[in-house]
């Protein structure tokens, strides 16, 4: 996926009024996500988005262990998308981890996912993307 195609998407997603703001929790999003997860998979990640998106993966040297809630405040700091509203915050991160996993090989988010807890905050971050691959019930008459 291209820059533009991943900002595009980003900013459809989320509902918001410009490419900036896509990019600004698009930033916030994948600078917060290396700093949780170990620095050869954020790189390995980072390596398969944009340049220009994938060297906020590359910038953090060692994993810190934080919650979910932790996880949302930081996003909500760091995007300059209205308030910090940590709501929005989890919107937006879930929104580029959506594309994220959209424009990444299959099984890239698998492997960020097993780097998480296992629990119902994290759990939230991936719901869109989970959502999206699972397929339809079948309707029995």
């Amino acid at each position: 996926m291209q820059y533009d195609d991943f900002i595009g998407e980003v900013q459809h997603r989320a509902q918001l009024d410009s490419r900036e703001a896509a990019l600004s929790i698009s930033r916030a999003t994948l600078t917060t996500l290396s700093e949780r997860i170990q620095p050869g998979e954020a790189e390995n990640l980072g390596a398969q988005l944009p340049e220009e998106l994938g060297r906020f993966l590359e910038e953090v040297d060692d994993a810190e262990r934080f919650e979910f809630d932790e996880f949302v405040d930081r996003v909500a700091e760091r995007q300059e998308v209205g308030e910090d509203d940590p709501a929005d915050a989890a919107f937006h991160a879930q929104v580029v981890v959506d594309v994220v996993d959209e424009a990444v090989t299959e099984g890239a988010i698998d492997d960020v996912k097993a780097q998480l807890p296992d629990d119902e905050g994290y759990g939230t971050l991936f719901e869109i993307a989970e959502a999206a691959e699972s397929p339809a019930p079948d309707s029995q008459d």
